[in-house]
Formats: C-alpha cells, sequence, structure tokens
C-alpha cells in the first residue's frame, strides 16, 4: 500500500489521532507506524513514561525510535516529583497544538484513561480543596483500615467517583475524601464544572484482544523486561535516593522488584507477582476504555501485525483528515 502524507494547516479545532487499549496489546508499534505514513508526532499517554530514569518497566520508545518520530510527554519529570494530571492536561494540549501547527499529525498513544479524558474531554482534577493536614490524617486512616475502608468512605458521599477510582488506588482515593471535607462538595461535581468542549477534533482507536492472549503477551514482556535489566532499574532508582513510597517507585513493575531488592520478596515471588498485577491493571484500563463509547475497536489478533492495523485507521479516517484541514495524497 502507498504511503499517505499530510501537509497544510488544520483550520478550526486541531485534529487529534487517539489510540488506545491495555497494557502489551501493540499500541506503540502501532503508533509508530502511523506516524512514519502520516507525518505524525507522538503524544505519550501513560501516567509513568513521564517520569525520569524509568525506563524499561514503563517501556519507553527505544533511542532509535525517538530519533526517528517525535515524542512528547516523555522524560518531564523525577521520580520524587509531584505529575498530576492537571500538569499532564497542560503540557499535552500544548504538544498538540503547536504539532498540528505545523502541518503535522499529532497521534496520542497510551493506556492512562483518565489522561487521555483530560485532553479529550476537559476532564480535570480541580484545584479546590487542598489541605495537606487533612490528605496527612487520612493517609494515616488508610494505613489502618486499608484503601478499601477509605473507599468505602467515599462511595457514600460520592458514588459516582468512586465508580471511576480503584479500591486500590489510594492516592485518588484520598484526593477526593481530601476536596469533599474542605469544600462540602464532591469532587465529581466540581470535576463537572471543569469539563467543557474539547478544543481539539479527535478521532479514537482501541486495540483489543482476547484475555488469554493478551495475558500471553503480558507474561512474554514481563520476562523481557527483566531481560534488558528492569531490576537493576530499580536498584538505580533507590540507589539515587529516591524513596520507594513515591507514586512514581509505587509504579507496577518497581514496586514489586523494590520489595525483593529490600529481602521481603524472593525474585520469583516478585516475578510472579509484577505478572498478576500488570494483567489486573490490564483489565483496569479495559473497564475504563470501554464506558467511552466514541472508541473505534480493532480486533488485534483478527486485524494482523501494525501494518495491517495502520491500514485499517488510515483507510477509516481519510475523510476526516480531509475535513479537518489536511489534505491526504499518495506518495
Amino acid at each position: 500500500m502507498s504511503e499517505m502524507t499530510i501537509g497544510g494547516i488544520c483550520q478550526g479545532r486541531p485534529p487529534l489521532l487517539v489510540i488506545v487499549g491495555p497494557t502489551a496489546v501493540g499500541k506503540s508499534a502501532v503508533g509508530l507506524e502511523l506516524a512514519r505514513r502520516l507525518g505524525g508526532e507522538i503524544v505519550s499517554a501513560d501516567s509513568m513514561q513521564v517520569y525520569r530514569g524509568m525506563d524499561i518497566g514503563t517501556a519507553k520508545p527505544s533511542d532509535a525510535e525517538l530519533a526517528e518520530i517525535p515524542h512528547h510527554l516523555i522524560d518531564v519529570a523525577d521520580p520524587d516529583e509531584i505529575f498530576c494530571v492537571a500538569r499532564y492536561q497542560e503540557l499535552a494540549r500544548k504538544a498538540i497544538r503547536e504539532i498540528a501547527a505545523q502541518g503535522r499529525l499529532p497521534i496520542m498513544v497510551g493506556g492512562t484513561g483518565l489522561y487521555v479524558d483530560a485532553v479529550i474531554r476537559g476532564f480535570l482534577f480541580p484545584d479546590e480543596g487542598r489541605n495537606p493536614d487533612i490528605r496527612e490524617r487520612l493517609e494515616r486512616e488508610a494505613a489502618e483500615i486499608g484503601s478499601a475502608g477509605l473507599h468505602a468512605r467515599l462511595a457514600q458521599i460520592d458514588p459516582s467517583a468512586a465508580g471511576r477510582i480503584h479500591p486500590n488506588d489510594l492516592r485518588r482515593i484520598v484526593r477526593a475524601l481530601e476536596v469533599f471535607e474542605v469544600t462540602g462538595i464532591p469532587i465529581s461535581e466540581l470535576q463537572r464544572k471543569h469539563e467543557g468542549t474539547s478544543e481539539f477534533d479527535a478521532v479514537i482507536f482501541g486495540l483489543r484482544m482476547e484475555r488469554q492472549a493478551l495475558n500471553r503477551r503480558i507474561d512474554t514482556r514481563v520476562d523481557i523486561m527483566v531481560e534488558q535489566g528492569l531490576v537493576d532499574e530499580v536498584r538505580s532508582l533507590i540507589e539515587s535516593g529516591y524513596d520507594p513510597r513515591y507514586t512514581a517507585v509505587q509504579a507496577i513493575g518497581y514496586k514489586e522488584f523494590a520489595l525483593y531488592l529490600a529481602g521481603e520478596e524472593s525474585l520469583e515471588e516478585a516475578l510472579d507477582t509484577l505478572k498478576l498485577e500488570t494483567r489486573k491493571y490490564a483489565k483496569r484500563q479495559m473497564t475504563w476504555f470501554r464506558r467511552n463509547k466514541k472508541i473505534c475497536w480493532i480486533d488485534v489478533e483478527r486485524a494482523g501485525g501494525p501494518e495491517d492495523i495502520a491500514d485499517i485507521i488510515i483507510a477509516s479516517t481519510e475523510r476526516w483528515l480531509k475535513g479537518v484541514g489536511f489534505s491526504v495524497g499518495s506518495n
């Protein structure tokens, strides 16, 4: 199939092509193929790829891929920094506008649904209701009753937020409770006030595959990460002075091996736990994305490899690209 190029400046809202799906499904390879053939640049929508020094465990693009295709929102924070969704939204929107202004196609690729929503829907954690003392107290309570206990409390005062937040996501549970205690208003209501019409004309494709097949991919991917030096990467972070309790170092793939390096688990136990937690994470990702009825789903096993999937997406978006002001032609 002939390659297709995009030229011209988009009139009106900048276009945004979005590729989502669970971890290990093959999003990055498809995104790269689309960027090559459509003259695009990639905006990462991965909450852990923003951190420097966390390369293997977050499956960042290789140096060769970064050199070939411009990537944005990768390596923009240190592991001990607080990098919230509002900060991501600000940086990602700026990058998308700049890419489109240069006559290139912004392609958002990633599995962090909250980040994708923040950009497309205007979804934002409000700044209202910050109180470090209340937050610290809630974290102490969590140590006593567990995150599930706090999640049950949240379900009573804000069922909408509790339905979106996983019972193990302590950081977001504490934040929601903190906002309610300070403002008396559920965080879901405040979020709705911040949610407006998207400034982008977005088309969203989701990649999916049968769960057992995805689990096999996950297991293989974890084994490869360990072979590439994931344990040493975790060791390097800890030796650099980053507290294992930081949000970044608590990421899947890092907290498990931090326990191993602390002598609390064997290497085999850490590896098994990592595979299990990654499978659970993939399931949560799919639960999040299934709520978005605007996603056009592609079955990876039926579609074929990245090139085949790119063919499908290009064929589906040619009219859209022309409609938003980009000329599409064959080389």
